[in-house]
């Protein structure tokens, strides 16, 4: 059975494995059009520094990612503790985000008023079964300055997203399902706390776990993913179109050549999949074209430790959208995974476009350098010249998924059903996480050999 899998982000490569593992028997072949496998996983070494160029880790509290971790001889490393103290750039100032509700009430994040607004969120009614944007949902249940304060800055550093046009019930499913199912949010946090002492299973609504990757960076995967595929895998090679004649699916390669299979999944951008299909089925092209990817891009600076004054224990900070600054927020790499930066440097990375800004990260390197290191200065008083200067571009960077976007998926559904033998996953569809697609590719792994 010959099998093609078109994109080698962590989707393309995780799915390859998995079939192998079940079967390898399988005639596979792993198209990709970049250079270098990896997708949004990049880890660039400079200087003594590493630097990820987008992914920079995985919670370890769900399991398919390190258990092909451990299968591939992996050892994940685990942040430093410090990385717990979590940090909001409100009011103009950095404040550490509570870390108990204790904490949270003596904190000065939230005004008062605020504070008693999240308690009262007991006695709001449960909503409808209908799906509605992250803003709506937050502002109904725990009123507008926890939404602008806290709930905007988490989406903005997750999804680099709008609230205000984020579904909830796509983006964050676990709270969509807590009020659904408990009729409130601390009702059900109290729920589950029961059950937690009764089966001691964790359970809960947020991501929790802790964040993990590997010591020389999260390319540790990519890079022992493709020596697995070997030659299976064929990078600088994209699919420009696929058709189909009777039960064989024909791919047109960019070099001239063809692919013929009886099997193809694609794990690459809905709309580089939307140009692909564009012959196959106009109305899951269109479909697909109607994904948002807006821009994004990481800037990564190191400095000598002696430069910065701030003492960075931490894992860094988050903005609200209504401080009105140009960054998403500001990782400190170096605080949160040892090895990210030479004895004696240290090394922060900055995150800037997203939903609402897309067109600061379209700009030039230097142009986002000079942004970024007056933004630093505003707000953590760096002056300094950095020692280390990278910037890492992603145009069409995070698939958005807007409001409905469950609907959008029952309809791409539906129309898979006339292809028998072709597949979609990957990042824009159920989960834009390293855990979210790997437990994606995991599970369509499985129903590809079923159907076989």
């Amino acid at each position: 059975m010959k099998i093609v899998i078109i994109g080698a982000g962590i989707s393309g490569l995780s799915l390859a494995y998995f079939l192998l593992e079940k079967d390898p028997s399988i005639d596979l072949t792993v198209i990709e059009s970049e250079k270098k496998a990896g997708g949004k996983i990049w880890t660039d070494k400079a200087d003594g520094f590493i630097c990820e160029g987008g992914v920079n880790g995985f919670l370890d509290n769900r399991p398919k990612t390190l258990e092909l971790s451990g299968k591939l001889g992996l050892s994940p490393l685990r942040s430093n503790d410090n990385a717990r103290k979590r940090f909001i750039f409100s009011d103009g100032k950095l404040k550490m985000l509570p870390e108990s509700p204790l904490s949270f009430f003596k904190s000065d994040l939230l005004s008062l008023y605020g504070r008693l607004r999240i308690v009262w969120e007991l006695f709001v009614p449960k909503g409808s079964n209908k799906d509605e944007t992250l803003a709506d949902f937050a502002r109904r249940r725990l009123g507008k300055e926890a939404y602008e304060k806290l709930i905007d800055p988490m989406a903005s550093g997750i999804f680099a997203g709008d609230p205000e046009k984020m579904s909830l019930k796509s983006c964050f499913p676990k709270v969509y399902n807590l009020e659904q199912n408990y009729g409130g949010l601390i009702k059900g946090m109290m729920k589950l706390q029961k059950e937690v002492k009764k089966t001691g299973k964790k359970v809960g609504a947020g991501p929790g776990g802790v964040l993990t990757s590997f010591y020389n960076g999260m390319g540790t995967l990519i890079n022992s993913l493709t020596d697995f595929l070997g030659s299976r895998l064929h990078t600088g090679l994209q699919a420009v179109s696929i058709d189909k004649n009777n039960d064989i699916y024909t791919i047109q390669l960019s070099d001239g050549s063809k692919i013929d299979s009886e099997i193809i999944i694609s794990t690459i951008p809905a709309f580089a999949l939307s140009e692909v299909t564009k012959e196959l089925d106009k109305s899951l092209s269109n479909l697909l074209n109607t994904i948002y990817y807006p821009s994004i891009s990481v800037v990564c600076l190191g400095f000598k430790k002696e430069k910065i004054k701030h003492p960075l224990d931490g894992f860094g900070f988050l903005i609200p959208y209504r401080e009105g600054r140009k960054i998403l927020g500001t990782l400190w790499d170096s605080s949160v995974f040892p090895n990210r930066a030479p004895e004696g440097y240290v090394l922060l990375r900055t995150m800037l476009g997203g939903a609402r800004m897309s067109e600061l990260a379209e700009q030039d390197e230097e142009k986002q350098i000079n942004l970024v290191m007056d933004e630093l200065n505003k707000i953590m008083n760096i002056k300094a010249d950095p020692d280390l200067r990278k910037v890492f571009i992603h145009k069409k960077g995070i698939p958005q998924y807007f409001i409905n976007h469950d609907s959008k998926l029952e309809k791409i559904d539906r129309i898979l059903k006339n292809f028998k033998g072709f597949y979609i996953t990957g990042n824009a569809f159920k989960g834009i996480g390293v855990n979210d697609c790997i437990e994606n590719s995991s599970k369509l792994a499985e129903r590809i050999i079923k159907d076989i």
